[in-house]
């Protein structure tokens, strides 16, 4: 049986999956039929005790069985979630360890120990996803402090009374108007990298150039060549601890020259293990770079380098934006471009305690959210309340959607014309009259939650959820409020993409847990380079 590490994941050879789930608490075991957004299609895709069965979909005494080739054909993934057992008593630490377990046509075949740290009381366990024509399994291993009610919301479940657990009822009511989408997954410490092939972002739309298909691609690519260079570091050093150890164990014998002897062996052995990983690292970095630099020349301006030729070409369409590179400097020269899908179903939140001194990144962001669309007219709405933004005005003019708001009292009118227009989408996709937006918004909030009212973190919970409908990408600015004592506040700021602005703060990769580190594209000073990168006279 195969011992799962967050984010690992693995293909499944078998056309019947079960997958169980045991823990010191009592626990409710269910899943959720997603789409490429990671939403359900309708309130049919959650199976649970009072639902017990969809496409493809049983729920049974003890655990869930996916039989493949029965899941609708439109599905992306199938979540498999465990929660607290409503009737029984609440524990002070939530789920505390559990253990999925997954068998594959009655074998059992991965095991997945995960240990929340926040009093988390509903986890997304694994994921079995699509890739092309096969089937994979991934670890989760995702924590809502909210609970179900909480990670249901995140997933598009309408929550009900006459659906739901007591336990969901109670939460629900406690985030009516919050409406709050994905947790991001903190139960480790780590921010974990998410894209369109890991959890936490769905996937993007690939019919537009592939380009961020390609680039999470080689991105995995390169997380593998890192991880098998790191377990060959940490493997050579234990033998060699343990080689050392057993050439001095006889003190007979420590001092002689066989046990010197021994001790220059194991040496070799153990530098030789290393050369020979870090040479088939660097030889697969260096086939990397090569590829990078070819798609370079091919991709699409948003994804593309600042060099590359693309920004001075005809607009073209992209799949995602590139926010910076990632690289490893213990592990050679390569950087990965860090990308994302657009529109931003998942809102960015940029890390800073200064927004001023984020401004050359969210120049950055705005350029690429612009060249990623550029059939659509793009409007941007910007609150900046401490005027950090006034050298990007002049150039972003043309896009802004009235002047940006620099006073606190502005705030709600603006969100609340936002969260209308959403209402209004989403009531016509409800009677079956909504057509695509014709418009890219872009909402940028700076220096939040500072001179915003509570009601304001609701308004842009909402927006988190129904903004697809109205094509919006979200970019908050500010200092991480995930521990904030503010619900709200902290649910928005879980529920964001966070982009760190400080040095040394690692991200780890969704495929082995490697960790990297970001350098973020930042928007030239040069008026005439600006001009060339926003594009928007």
């Amino acid at each position: 049986m195969i011992q799962l590490k967050a984010g690992q994941n693995m293909v499944l050879t078998g056309d019947i999956v079960r997958f169980s789930a045991k823990a010191g608490a009592a626990l409710d075991v269910s899943a959720l039929v997603v789409a490429q957004n990671l939403r359900v299609f309708d309130t049919g895709d959650f199976v649970f005790y009072n639902q017990t069965e969809t496409a493809g979909v049983t729920l049974s005494e003890g655990g869930v069985t996916i039989r493949l080739g029965e899941v609708r054909a439109d599905a992306e993934a199938v979540l498999l979630v465990v929660s607290a057992d409503p009737a029984a008593p609440a524990q002070a630490d939530g789920l505390g360890a559990v253990t999925a377990e997954l068998a594959v046509n009655d074998v059992a075949t991965a095991e997945f120990a995960i240990t929340p740290s926040a009093g988390e009381t509903a986890l997304i366990c694994l994921e079995v996803y699509r890739r092309g024509t096969d089937w994979k399994l991934r670890a989760v291993g995702q924590g809502y402090a909210g609970g179900l009610a909480v990670l249901l919301t995140a997933h598009g479940v309408e929550v009900d009374e006459a659906a739901t657990p007591q336990s969901v009822q109670h939460s629900a009511a406690d985030l009516r108007g919050a409406e709050p989408v994905r947790n991001p997954g903190r139960t480790s410490g780590q921010d974990t990298i998410s894209g369109p092939d890991s959890r936490g972002a769905g996937p993007a739309p690939l019919e537009v150039a592939h380009g961020l298909e390609r680039l999470w691609m080689i991105f995995e690519d390169a997380a593998r060549s890192a991880a098998a260079l790191i377990s060959a570091r940490d493997y050579a050093m234990q033998r060699l601890d343990q080689e050392l150890s057993a050439a001095v164990s006889d003190p007979a014998t420590r001092n002689t020259p066989a046990a010197e002897e021994a001790r220059q062996a194991a040496q070799r052995r153990c530098d030789d293990l290393i050369a020979t990983a870090e040479g088939n690292h660097l030889g697969d970095s260096e086939a990397l770079i090569r590829e990078l630099a070819e798609a370079d020349r091919q991709l699409p301006p948003s994804l593309a380098s600042w060099d590359s030729p693309a920004w001075d070409g005809a607009p073209t369409p992209s799949d995602g934006i590139r926010l910076g590179e990632l690289y490893a400097n213990e592990r050679g020269p390569l950087r990965i471009p860090y990308c994302v899908p657009v529109p931003l179903t998942r809102p960015l939140w940029i890390d800073t305690e200064s927004s001023a001194a984020a401004t050359p990144v969210v120049g950055a962001v705005l350029a690429r959210l612009l060249a990623a669309d550029p059939g659509r007219r793009t409007l941007v709405d910007m609150i900046d309340l401490t005027g950090a933004f006034s050298q990007l005005v002049g150039p972003l003019t043309p896009v802004l959607n009235g002047p940006p708001i620099t006073d606190f009292g502005d705030i709600s009118a603006r969100l609340q014309t936002l969260v209308e227009a959403a209402d209004l989408a989403e009531l016509a996709y409800s009677s079956g009259n909504f057509t695509p937006p014709t418009e890219h918004r872009v909402l940028l909030a700076a220096d939040f939650p500072h001179g915003y009212q509570s009601a304001d973190a609701h308004r842009i919970a909402t927006l988190l959820v129904r903004g697809d409908l109205i094509g919006l990408s979200t970019v908050i600015v500010g200092t991480d409020e995930s521990e904030s004592s503010d619900g709200t506040v902290a649910m928005l700021s879980q529920s964001c993409r966070h982009l760190p602005t400080v040095d040394g703060t690692p991200l780890f990769d969704p495929w082995t847990g490697s960790a990297w580190q970001l350098d973020l594209d930042l928007l030239p000073h040069e008026p005439a380079r600006q001009a060339r990168f926003l594009r928007t006279s």
